[in-house]
């Protein structure tokens, strides 16, 4: 595949910012691992192998009465021990690393919920009987797409709009202009309260609210780009020739625009992770009971006597912004004109 000289340049010039190359890496593997949260923390086994029979209880449901006669035709109970016991005398089961899944409750704690860490429960249970490091990760991979989600859709509206505005220009950019600050002016977090007095927020309802707002974010940047390179003269010479203006937004102005929207997105990606985790921290988020890295941050101020939530919350959400800001300031290095390879 063929790679310019420029990006060429702009790789070399981010691999040499070392502490954000090797946070691109740690975040990706993090970000690849909690993908198959499924497989690594779940209250069901990977695999079992039942009377020379295969059953793969992590993709479908089994009844328990395909593990004995004398168990009732429901969906098999993976913790019960006698479901456990009837499977290990005529097979074997292979576990995940974690037994728990986000919403499992855990039995047979030694003190009540929320317990310390021990062998079973390394990162200890919260005040419903949950596993904390089962929640970290189904949390990390939900926060991460809905920050994913909400960036790439809010930039491309974005851009569109800032792309529109500063090719235009005159009338169209001044109305486009008020609009934003009106809507912009709007009281957020009192919308959001009266959304969720009317109905019960779930992930893509939280995602088109925020949506709403969050596409201004780009729009400013994307506008000045556009109003600088419109006055360029191979783009008049584009113009002049009978090219369409979308041919010369999309080919001439776009991509010289784009260097300066491509160092936000990092730090843009950051911020819709906190807005989920600030607003299910207060409770005006995901449902009750979803896994969440701000449920988990309410649970550690409301258990001050259970100091490991509040620590994990903080290692796991500050360390999740910390990669992602490393890696915007990295971004944003190699797409300075000024910097070198060997910076």
């Amino acid at each position: 595949m063929y790679i310019s000289p420029l990006n060429r340049r702009r790789w070399a010039i981010f691999r040499a910012h070392r502490r954000g190359y090797w946070s691109l890496w740690i975040f990706l593997t993090l970000f690849t691992a909690s993908l198959f949260a499924e497989l690594l923390a779940n209250d069901r086994p990977l695999l079992i192998r039942f009377d020379g029979h295969w059953y793969v209880p992590v993709l479908r449901d089994y009844s328990e009465d395909e593990f004995g006669a004398d168990f009732l035709p429901t969906d098999a109970d993976y913790t019960d021990p006698d479901v456990q016991a009837a499977i290990d005398a005529r097979g074997w089961m292979i576990w995940p690393p974690v037994r728990y899944s986000y919403d499992s409750l855990v039995k047979r704690l030694p003190t009540p919920a929320p317990s310390a860490p021990d062998r079973r429960n390394l990162l200890g249970t919260d005040d419903q009987a949950r596993d904390v490091l089962a929640r970290v990760i189904y949390g990390f991979r939900l926060s991460v797409l809905f920050g994913f989600t909400l960036t790439a859709i809010s930039s491309v509206i974005g851009i569109a709009a800032g792309a529109i505005q500063g090719f235009r220009g005159g009338l169209v950019d001044l109305l486009f202009q008020r609009f934003i600050e009106i809507w912009s002016g709007m009281p957020q977090l009192y919308l959001l309260i009266i959304l969720g007095s009317i109905i019960t927020p779930t992930f893509w309802i939280l995602l088109i609210f925020l949506l709403l707002f969050s596409w201004m974010n780009l729009t400013g940047v994307v506008r000045a780009e556009f109003l600088r390179g419109r006055n360029l003269d191979y783009v008049r010479a584009a113009t002049a020739l009978g090219v369409s203006d979308t041919a010369v937004m999309w080919r001439h102005i776009l991509p010289n625009a784009m260097v300066a929207t491509l160092t936000f997105l990092p730090f843009t990606l950051s911020g819709s992770v906190t807005i989920l985790a600030s607003l299910d921290f207060l409770g005006f988020g995901l449902p009750p009971g979803s896994p969440s890295l701000g449920e988990l941050v309410s649970q550690g101020k409301n258990n001050l006597q259970a100091p490991w939530l509040g620590i994990t919350a903080f290692v796991v959400l500050g360390g999740l912004l910390t990669l992602l800001v490393f890696v915007g300031e990295a971004v944003r290095d190699a797409f300075d004109p000024r910097k070198t390879p060997h910076v």
